[in-house]
């Protein structure tokens, strides 16, 4: 099992995700495109990451707009697997 972040780590790791912010104990961020095609490209190849890593994103699609939460369940928090992905879906923008 994958531990939870203690908020010092949290704070460091963050600094490489600077995009990213916590909203409601999950990291969050919100990425707009110029069209839905757009948006659910970025949807599919994070997809592909996601499943290689096997780790799995909470996320919402509504026209050109991608919200993505990050959270490990089964630690009931952030974990070192949600900020590797937070920064592998920064590479795909």
């Amino acid at each position: 099992m994958t531990m939870k972040m203690t908020l010092h780590e949290l704070e460091h790791a963050l600094v490489s995700v600077p995009d990213w912010t916590i909203k409601n104990g999950k990291l969050h961020r919100q990425f707009s495109f110029g069209n839905f095609v757009d948006a659910f490209g970025f949807m599919t190849r994070i997809a592909l990451v996601a499943e290689r890593m096997d780790h799995h994103p909470e996320w919402r699609n509504v026209y050109r707009m991608v919200t993505i939460d990050l959270i490990t369940h089964d630690a009931d928090g952030i974990t070192y697997k949600d900020i590797e992905l937070a920064i592998a879906i920064d590479s795909l923008v």
